[in-house]
């Protein structure tokens, strides 16, 4: 995920720019994005794929709400950033409760649900690249510590992709399953 825009183009090759090879001209003006705005496989601002506040930036009306509002409101359809919150919470909260000693149809399953999940994301730029992590990386699940390492490895590359601290994976039972040693979730 880059800084520019994506446009998806006749052949399924992503660009910055529409009017590279492979992309269609219309008689009306191509309508500007701003920088980082990305647009969904239709051409259009993908609302799950960008913030709140840059899909607003799409709409005149909204462009106030922009300077004062920096999350989606809570019955608006989820943003890049809740629907990346969202989903990293229901993750780690299944590598919790994943068995420590799984059989073989739990990994298969697990393995199953991973694949489909990455297929079915919303945002398709963020989906592209966890397909691509899961056919690099193989979906690990041969315990729990296995799977939940592996999927904190996971969050991680993403969080090094969007300029985010990572995490130290040594902890991520203890922030996703038992709770903060010093009792804070008690």
């Amino acid at each position: 995920m880059g800084d520019e825009a994506k446009e998806p183009q006749a052949s399924g090759v992503v660009t910055a720019n529409p009017s590279e090879a492979g992309a269609t001209t219309t008689d009306a003006p191509a309508k500007k994005h701003p920088k980082g705005v990305i647009l969904g496989k239709d051409g259009k601002p993908c609302r799950p794929c960008n913030s709140f506040a840059a899909f607003t930036s799409q709409t005149k009306s909204l462009k106030a709400a922009t300077k004062t509002v920096s999350a989606t409101p809570g019955d608006c359809p989820a943003d890049v950033e809740t629907l990346g919150r969202s989903s990293w919470t229901l993750l780690h909260s299944i590598a919790a409760i994943y068995p420590t000693t799984p059989t073989a149809s739990d990994q298969s399953d697990i393995k199953s649900f991973m694949k489909l999940f990455a297929k079915f994301y919303p945002c398709w730029s963020c989906a592209e690249d966890f397909q691509e992590y899961i056919q690099k990386k193989d979906v690990r699940a041969s315990s729990r510590d296995e799977f939940g390492n592996w999927l904190c490895d996971a969050h991680n590359e993403v969080n090094k992709k969007l300029g985010k601290p990572v995490f130290d994976c040594s902890k991520w039972e203890e922030r996703w399953r038992t709770g903060w040693k010093d009792g804070r979730c008690d």
